[in-house]
């Protein structure tokens, strides 16, 4: 079948693949999880910091953190890569050199913290406030009862949802390449799109996705056994006991006590 064959020679050209495998594996892979955890460790702080802000009982606080939320979940993560990285590269030569690597972590950065601060301040806002009114009654100050118990609790609460985050991050990091990125800077997208371009066939884009998928995937089944392990947050109960079972365990005990009365 000649439609079959086509079919195949485009998508899984094994020979495509194993041409484009060590530049997927030593530049493209790397570059995917360095841009995605940068972005993620930068983005949970900044994003600490947006809910924080946001549950604060100062307005000055709250106002600002509710206009730089709406603002980056509201655009386009490719117009917020774009208008980052090009619009502050005199500053990020100054600091990086041409590369604009940085200033791709940062644009993702930015996206992240605005989901992430939406994130935390929901899980803090969920824990029962007679929590916070304990704390307060034991002597503890607003600021120590949030940081060791409130903080905490609510982070535990929203683990699954920030495991979905850095999911997104790491597929938004194929966005990066509008930079122009350096022959060593390019992630896994851009490299699997050069070399479908060289090669005309789409089997390496095919092997990037792959690598996606290897990517995402176990990580979306680590976020369904946070979900089952921190959002109930019970234990399995036991199963029921027969009664005769707890009269032979009584037993023993009835008959030692009748022998010493």
């Amino acid at each position: 079948m000649d439609w079959l064959d086509t079919l195949l020679s485009t998508f899984f050209d094994f020979e495509a693949m194993l041409a484009v495998l060590p530049q997927l594996l030593g530049t493209g892979l790397v570059n995917t999880l360095v841009i995605s955890a940068a972005a993620t460790v930068i983005g949970v702080v900044l994003g600490m910091v947006i809910a924080v802000m946001g549950i604060s009982p100062s307005r000055w606080l709250r106002v600002p953190a509710r206009i730089y939320t709406d603002v980056f979940r509201g655009l386009p993560a490719i117009l917020t890569i774009l208008l980052i990285g090009q619009g502050f590269t005199r500053f990020s030569q100054a600091i990086f050199g041409p590369s604009p690597y940085p200033l791709g972590i940062l644009a993702l950065s930015l996206i992240a913290s605005a989901y992430i601060g939406e994130i935390f301040r929901a899980g803090i806002q969920s824990v029962d406030r007679g929590q916070l009114e304990a704390c307060r009654a034991l002597g503890m100050s607003y600021g120590k009862a949030m940081r060791l118990v409130v903080v905490p609790q609510g982070i535990r609460r929203v683990l699954p949802a920030l495991v979905n985050q850095f999911i997104a991050i790491v597929k938004d990091s194929s966005l990066v390449y509008f930079l122009g990125l350096l022959v060593t800077e390019r992630e896994l997208f851009r490299v699997g799109q050069d070399a479908a371009v060289l090669t005309g066939n789409l089997s390496p884009l095919v092997l990037a996705g792959l690598f996606y998928l290897i990517i995402t995937v176990p990580l979306t089944h680590l976020v369904n056994y946070f979900d089952n392990r921190f959002r109930t947050g019970r234990r399995k109960a036991a199963p029921p006991k027969s009664g005769l079972d707890e009269v032979e365990e009584l037993a023993p005990v009835t008959l030692t006590y009748g022998s010493n009365t």
